[in-house]
Order: C-alpha cells, then sequence, then structure tokens
C-alpha cells in the first residue's frame, strides 16, 4: 500500500470539500451582510467557516504529506482512496450541522451528511426549515457533489492523476467505462460533468418558471439531479401544490436515473449506441406500467376519486421512488399494500447503471432474467449457443458471474440488515424495519411505516444511526470499495 499517494489524493478531495464548503460560507456572509438575517445568518457563517478551515486545513496537512511522491494510483490505492473518501467525506460534512444553530449532535449530524454525500435523501431534520438557509444549502451541496460522485468531479478538475483516475473512477461508480473507447478517463469524466450541468441548470430554470424561488430552485435541482431528493421544505415538494412543478421534477428525475454515457453517446452521436440502448428502454416500460397499475389501484381501493388524480399522485412517487430521489407530494404509506410492494420493488431495483440512482440497476436485472433463461433452456438443450446481449454488446461470463453475484449480496445484506435493525429497535414493526434499510442501503431515503415520506429518521437510536450510516455508503458505493477495507491483506506493504 502506497500510504503517501493515498494521503496525497485524500488530502485533495478534501480541499476540494472545504472549497465547496466555502462557497456555502460565502453565501452565507453575504446573505448576513445584504439580507441582515440576524442570528441565524450569524450562525450560519460561524459554522460554515469553522468548517471550511478544519476540512480544508485537514487536506492541506494530508497532501503535504504526500506532495513530492509519484502520481501513479494503482488498483489497491484506488480501493481505499474511494472507501476511505467518502466516509470521511461524510464525517467532515458533519460538522456545518453540529456548529449551526439549531444544530445536530455529532451522530446526527454525520448521518445527515452521509445521507447527503450517498443521495440517499433520509433525515433527522425535524424542523428543516428552522435552520438557515447556508445550512440547507451546503445540505443541498453534499447530494449534488455526491451525485456526480466527488471523485469523478475530481478527476475532471484535475489531471495530474494520469493512469490511474480510471481506477478511480470505476471503484466510484457503475459506469461501463469498455464503452468509452480510447477515450481518456478525464475527459470521459469531463464530457459527463458537462452533462450533469446542463440537467442541473435546465432543472433550476424550469423550476423558476413554474413560480419556485431562486433559492428553492437552486436548492431543489441539485437535490433532483443527483437523485437525493433533500428539500428545504418541512412537507418536500407537496409544499408548492403545484402540479407543473409536480410534472417537471418528474421529468428530470427521470433523466438524472438513465445511465449519463447515453447523453455522451447522444452528443456525439452514435445513433448505433444510443439505438441499442436497452436497459434505458426497460426501464421506461418499468416505470409506464407500474405507474398504470398503481393508478388503478389508487382509484378502485378509493384512495383517489378519479383516474386524473390517481395518475398525478402515481406519475410522481413512482419516478421518485424508481430514481431514489425521495421527494415527497403525498403519503403513500397510507396506499394499499399492492401498492406499497410494488413502491418496495423499485427500491430494490433502482435506476440505470451509470447514473445518480441507487438500487441493484436495471442492467443487473435484465442479464438476471436473461441467464435465467438461458439455464432454463439449457436444461433441456444442453448443446445449444447463447449470445447473451445487453446494449448492443456482449458482456463476458465474467460480468455474469460479477452481476449475479452482486444481486446475491445485496439481497443477502439487506436481510442481514433488517435482523439487526429488529434487533436494536424493538418497538418498530417489521413494515417499519424493511423501510429504514431499503431506503438507506439503496439510497431511496423515505421508507415505510415509522419512516416513511411524511417522517423522519430522529427517533431512532444512535447505534442505528451509525448503522445506516454505513449502509448508505455501502450502497452507494456498490459493496465492494467498502467492504474490501476489512480485508487485512489489502492493508500490506507493496
Amino acid at each position: 500500500m502506497n500510504f503517501r499517494i493515498v494521503a496525497k489524493i485524500l488530502g485533495l478531495l478534501f480541499i476540494l470539500v472545504g472549497l465547496a464548503m466555502g462557497c456555502c460560507w460565502l453565501y452565507a456572509s453575504i446573505e448576513l451582510h445584504v439580507a441582515e438575517t440576524g442570528k441565524p445568518g450569524a450562525s450560519a457563517v460561524h459554522s460554515l467557516s469553522l468548517s471550511t478551515a478544519i476540512t480544508a486545513g485537514l487536506g492541506v496537512v494530508l497532501y503535504l504529506i504526500g506532495w513530492n511522491c509519484s502520481n501513479e494510483v494503482l488498483r489497491r490505492d484506488a480501493i481505499v482512496i474511494v472507501g476511505l473518501g467518502w466516509v470521511m467525506a461524510s464525517i467532515l460534512g458533519a460538522l456545518p450541522f453540529v456548529f449551526c444553530e439549531p444544530g445536530l449532535d455529532f451522530i446526527g449530524a454525520v448521518f445527515e451528511s452521509a445521507s447527503g454525500f450517498t443521495t440517499t435523501g433520509s433525515s433527522v431534520m425535524t424542523d428543516i426549515e428552522s435552520f438557515p438557509r447556508p445550512i440547507l444549502m451546503w445540505r443541498a451541496v453534499t447530494q449534488w457533489l455526491g451525485g456526480i460522485g466527488i471523485l469523478v468531479v475530481f478527476v475532471a478538475v484535475l489531471s495530474f492523476l494520469g493512469v490511474g483516475s480510471r481506477s478511480l473512477v470505476q471503484q466510484e461508480s457503475s459506469l461501463n467505462l469498455s464503452e468509452s473507447g480510447t477515450s481518456r478517463i478525464r475527459d470521459l469524466a469531463a464530457a459527463l460533468l458537462k452533462v450533469y450541468l446542463v440537467l442541473s441548470v435546465s432543472c433550476c430554470l424550469g423550476l423558476i418558471f413554474f413560480g419556485m424561488s431562486f433559492f428553492d430552485a437552486i436548492c431543489h435541482s441539485m437535490t433532483t439531479i443527483a437523485t437525493g431528493g433533500f428539500s428545504p421544505k418541512n412537507t418536500s415538494i407537496a409544499h408548492y401544490g403545484s402540479a407543473g412543478i409536480e410534472l417537471w421534477l418528474s421529468l428530470f428525475m427521470f433523466l438524472s436515473s438513465i445511465g449519463f454515457m447515453f447523453y455522451v453517446f447522444l452528443g456525439n452521436c452514435r445513433w448505433n449506441r444510443v439505438l441499442a440502448e436497452e436497459e434505458a428502454r426497460y426501464y421506461l416500460y418499468l416505470i409506464a406500467g407500474l405507474t398504470g397499475a398503481i393508478a388503478v389501484n389508487l382509484v378502485l381501493t378509493g384512495v383517489h376519486s378519479s383516474y386524473p388524480a390517481a395518475l398525478r399522485d402515481a406519475v410522481f412517487n413512482v419516478t421518485s421512488i424508481s430514481s431514489t430521489t425521495g421527494f415527497g407530494v403525498s403519503d403513500y404509506d397510507r396506499w394499499p399494500l399492492s401498492s406499497k410492494l410494488l413502491l418496495m420493488l423499485l427500491m430494490l431495483i433502482g435506476g440505470c447503471a451509470g447514473s445518480t440512482a441507487g438500487g441493484l440497476k436495471m442492467n443487473r436485472i435484465i442479464l438476471f432474467f436473461k441467464i435465467t433463461l438461458r439455464e432454463l433452456v439449457r436444461s433441456y438443450r444442453p448443446n445449444r449457443v447463447f449470445r447473451i446481449r445487453l446494449n448492443g454488446g456482449a458482456p463476458s461470463e465474467e460480468v455474469f458471474v460479477t452481476s449475479l453475484f452482486f444481486i446475491t449480496l445485496g439481497v443477502s445484506v439487506a436481510g442481514f440488515s433488517v435482523l439487526l435493525v429488529a434487533m436494536m429497535e424493538p418497538g418498530l414493526d417489521l413494515i417499519s424495519v424493511i423501510g429504514a434499510v431499503f431506503g438507506t442501503l439503496w439510497n431511496v431515503g423515505p421508507g415505510f411505516g415509522d419512516v416513511g415520506p411524511t417522517d423522519n429518521f430522529a427517533f431512532l437510536k444512535p447505534p442505528t444511526l451509525v448503522l445506516l450510516s454505513f449502509l448508505m455508503v455501502l450502497g452507494r458505493l456498490e459493496f465492494f470499495a467498502l467492504l474490501v477495507l476489512f480485508v487485512p491483506s489489502l492493508w500490506k506493504k507493496y
């Protein structure tokens, strides 16, 4: 293990996080002197300035430790950088929530920060609107940074990493880098960042057009494109009661849950690859089918008296859950059991690979069914040759094994976590326990029951919040980059 290069890269990552905090501090300072917000504004300035100094200071110290070492990042170094980077970013990102007034205790602040950087959207804030606006801005920024991936932004901004940047990006996200061709990874990261910025700005302008304030539009656009779901309002999107805002956000939640490489192909006019996009097509079919089924169910069970109202409710909530954003316009926990089970299925599946959405990812679900069909046919035609294709390509057997292993590991971790939470929180019913685990592990945000869309996680015990925070990072990094940190052989020197 090259600890100096690990320290150097982590130091630069923390400096980047510190710069993001510094931007929020600048906004807090301007708001304090221009808007004269008084004590809440002064609290935000103090908390963000102190947090920026600590975060950036730690980053500088770590960078100086390895400043003159080689810039080559090997695979093992990349895994450690990614795992430790996300854990430490969650801890450092909690500082503004601890130092501000009203503030959160340290465990609750780490939970809120981890929920932000992992774009989960679960919260322990019982009165969001009582917090200063610059703190709520930082809360949204954590999701925006976490959505595109702190390390993807880092690779796009800094060019000295060389070949090691591919290892960093591959460990951080579910991007299929084999589809990038001969493009340099820095160019690819820059292209993804451009797509992210275009979607963010477009979403923000639309929200302003539909009547949202400038501050609210910025916060909601960042958390929508990140599929994070943090809102500066206590009642989330229900606060506005606007069909236009709901439809606009539904559109961008869907667009953000499609793999960003699709937009790169579209921008590069690679029409053969665009037309071969199988994952996004099946994802659209899934959302459309379940939206229609839930809308009909809501009318037949008397939740809504008309199909237009049921369809509006179903479209937003299905898109919000399937994209793992977690915005709320209604209490879907009051829906019929069959509709809630369909939402739970959407939580498990999530969005497409290479998007900001969580879940198992649509590409793995497609491969699972294709592999299952292949093995069924092979049971009575063992000599038949199968060529499984996905998005116009032919994945290797290694990809098949990895996908099946990931699904098995994900379901196993979810089941074990449900058991742990049930033991730690004996007062919770089964639906609430499953909702808490699914909402955090698959980076959805709200769950069901006591942690449903109109509730939060503040009542849970500190050990439970620590476990759920760990599950958020585990799900965001798709298990391997975090679990491998507990393997002793990883830490041996070269």
